[in-house]
């Protein structure tokens, strides 16, 4: 089984938020990126609009579905965030109007700087038990963003219905950058996200993994599980300011493969 590569647009606009204007442009980033071969993309629609706006979401829904029907679009964000005066219509109101391939529920709060734990189950479950199933009902794939965190977890998820699960990768990324200095904790963080995906797996649950993945430090999650498939987005953004886009696709499937 080779991993998937969704690639998270977010930073390319946020980028062309600095500025007035459409430029960047994220019709075409998508299509850069889907034509060297990624097997789908990844939106993350904040309330504050700092970078994907709502706008965004139904014109790659849009692109995604007329011209690459194969591929796929996962769109993540907290399900209890609602509407609010900036035109953010609400993150259920999004899901239901688009109808994405996945919707990645995370756990984080409105303005948080980035996705930083995950849903802690079984504490949580009744909190978005209502809305996995909504989102199902809509013809919607549900992963979960969940810490590394065993067996227990995963069988929660499972029995609320959620079709996959997203490890979230921030540890593992930290102790392989300090390596050097940690050896012991990197093989920790390997071994906790591996027991958890196979823990994962044996409820009935695909696996995915994300956040702060990059070049340097994917080859090694994917040797000691290989998930269905990764969303990356700042290394990948930052990579294809090297590489350029297409090119840093080609380099990332390199490794997955």
């Amino acid at each position: 089984m080779t991993t998937k590569l969704s690639v998270n647009l977010n930073k390319i606009a946020l980028l062309r938020n600095a500025r007035d204007g459409e430029i960047p442009s994220l019709a075409d980033a998508a299509r850069r990126v889907l034509d060297a071969g990624a097997a789908g993309i990844t939106v993350h629609p904040r309330p504050d609009m700092r970078h994907i706006r709502p706008s965004d979401v139904f014109v790659l829904a849009s692109l995604v579905a007329s011209e690459y029907p194969d591929r796929e679009l996962n769109i993540e964000g907290n399900p209890k965030a609602g509407p609010n005066t900036l035109g953010y219509p609400g993150f259920m109101q999004i899901l239901l109007d688009v109808g994405p391939t996945q919707a990645t529920l995370v756990p984080d709060s409105d303005d948080q700087l980035t996705s930083d734990h995950g849903w802690d189950l079984p504490r949580q479950s009744e909190e978005i038990a209502e809305q996995v199933a909504k989102i199902q009902a809509a013809g919607s794939r549900v992963s979960l963003f969940m810490d590394a965190s065993g067996v227990d977890a995963m069988q929660e998820a499972a029995r609320i219905g959620a079709e996959r699960i997203e490890i979230y990768t921030g540890p593992y990324a930290e102790a392989h950058q300090e390596r050097s200095n940690t050896p012991k904790r990197l093989q920790q963080e390997l071994e906790s996200y591996a027991t958890t995906a196979r823990a994962a797996e044996e409820c009935g649950l695909g696996v995915n993994a994300g956040h702060d993945l990059n070049l340097d430090n994917l080859s090694e999650l994917i040797t000691a599980h290989a998930p269905l498939e990764v969303s990356i987005g700042h290394a990948f953004t930052a990579d294809a300011l090297v590489y350029g886009l297409s090119e840093t696709v080609r380099r990332y499937i390199a490794v997955l493969n």
